[in-house]
Formats: C-alpha cells, sequence, structure tokens
C-alpha cells in the first residue's frame, strides 16, 4: 500500500493515549496512518483529531495535533498516511 508522510510525533502522553504531531499534510479524522520508528509500526483509523483542546475534522501541514493513539508510540516517529 503506497503511504505518505505526513508529520512526526513531538511527544506522547502515555496517560491519556494521546500523541502530539506537527503535520507536513494534510490529515483528517477517517484517514488511515501508520506511525513508524526503529522498524516498529502502528497502524490505525484516525478517529479524532484535536487543536488545542478544540475536535476538528481534519487539520492542513504547520497544525500541531493531538491523536488518539490505540497503542503507545514513540516521540520522532514518523507518521504516514495509507492511501
Amino acid at each position: 500500500m503506497p503511504k505518505i508522510l505526513v508529520g512526526k510525533v513531538k511527544h506522547f502522553y502515555s496517560k491519556v493515549g494521546v500523541a502530539t504531531v506537527e503535520l507536513f499534510e494534510e490529515l483528517a479524522t477517517g484517514d488511515t496512518v501508520s506511525i513508524e520508528k526503529d522498524g516498529t509500526a502502528v497502524e490505525q483509523k484516525v478517529m479524532n483529531i484535536q487543536i488545542e483542546h478544540a475536535n476538528v475534522d481534519k487539520a492542513s501541514s504547520g497544525n500541531s495535533v493531538g491523536i488518539k493513539t490505540e497503542h503507545e508510540v514513540k516521540e520522532g516517529s514518523d507518521v504516514y498516511k495509507i492511501v
């Protein structure tokens, strides 16, 4: 499956399972992403996106967003959108 690099994980909040992602490309709820680092990958559908604690349907390049993750991810991980 082709994939596009859309962002990088800047921080992971383990207590709430949320990753802060700096976006390079647009990302929307419903997109499927793969979060990858050091040979490990977590693939999931984006169920919600928050910008400064407000839910949004999509975010564009340059935004810093919070994304709920199903598994713990590492800071510095690359975020790819599967197309």
